[in-house]
């Protein structure tokens, strides 16, 4: 990053070396922006470096800008080929389904149902609408079943205990 060579306010103190590699910043960015021959260049450079103090150098780069000036660039737009392919939007049902497959642990199980019919229903609608979250609709099928079918084998196994002692 180029620093603008601003000099101090007393012309005869001396120079440092970042005060010389200051001004001949400014005049390279004089000469970058074609607002110096080489052959000018080259002798203020020369000067710069030679210089004892910061009045010298202000003197050297007085009738330059004090850094370089900004260009406005050039609007162009970008093909759509290199932009970034847009994300589809998530499915709500997706994320309900997801919910409720993770909210099976805390209900004992009483969001599996609900987890289950929203996932089925979030990844129908996803094939016709091309929305994403086939992630989240899965998790939630996959816990919703984990659960209703704990559940039922838990209540089978009741049920079969209840008769033989029965």
């Amino acid at each position: 990053m180029q620093q603008s060579w601003q000099p101090y306010s007393a012309p005869s103190m001396l120079a440092s070396h970042a005060d010389r590699e200051r001004a001949v910043d400014v005049l390279r960015a004089g000469y970058g922006e074609g607002r110096l021959e080489k052959v000018e260049f080259d002798k203020r450079v020369g000067r710069a470096y030679a210089a004892r103090t910061v009045g010298e150098l202000a003197l050297l780069v007085a009738d330059l800008p004090q850094g370089p000036v900004p260009h406005p660039a050039p609007v162009t737009a970008v093909p759509r080929t290199f932009l970034p392919a847009p994300q589809p939007r998530t499915n709500g049902k997706a994320v309900g389904a997801a919910v409720c497959g993770l909210l099976c642990v805390p209900t004992f199980g009483f969001t599996g149902i609900p987890a289950v019919i929203l996932g089925h229903a979030a990844r129908s609608e996803m094939r016709s609408t091309g929305e994403g979250g086939e992630g989240l609709a899965l998790t939630g099928l996959v816990l919703g079943w984990l659960y209703t079918g704990g559940w039922a084998l838990v209540l089978t196994l009741l049920l079969l205990a209840g008769l033989a002692s029965g």
